[in-house]
């Protein structure tokens, strides 16, 4: 095993001690935090589009207006962003920041060298 390795137990303790703003402690709030963030970044690596609406539609166990807040607050914090669909202007697809998607690719880098 490679010396840059850690054991799983390390690398949650490391996850929960950066900030409170950070994505990494906001998408492991709950398993509707953690569940919005994969179908967000699934939906952006395989280049489809995912409406706010469908978002609320995909998210299983929770409700609509917990899943808009949590939305809302994604974006807030500079994780998502919405973007208006040239065809229909009610339409707003969710979008991961720049900075976002790197501190996914990071997070998932560093899942890929843990060891238990």
């Amino acid at each position: 095993m490679p010396n840059n390795s850690k054991d799983l137990l390390s690398f949650w303790e490391d996850q929960m001690k950066q900030s409170h703003t950070s994505s990494n402690y906001f998408f492991r709030k709950s398993p509707s935090h953690y569940h919005m963030m994969l179908l967000v970044m699934s939906a952006y690596k395989h280049n489809e589009k995912l409406s706010v609406e469908g978002l609320k539609t995909k998210l299983f166990k929770t409700s609509r207006p917990k899943s808009a807040l949590i939305i809302n607050e994604a974006c807030e914090k500079g994780f998502f962003r919405l973007e208006k669909t040239s065809t229909d202007q009610r339409i707003k697809n969710i979008v991961p920041s720049e900075t976002f998607i790197n501190e996914f690719k990071e997070y998932l880098n560093t899942l890929q060298k843990l060891s238990y």
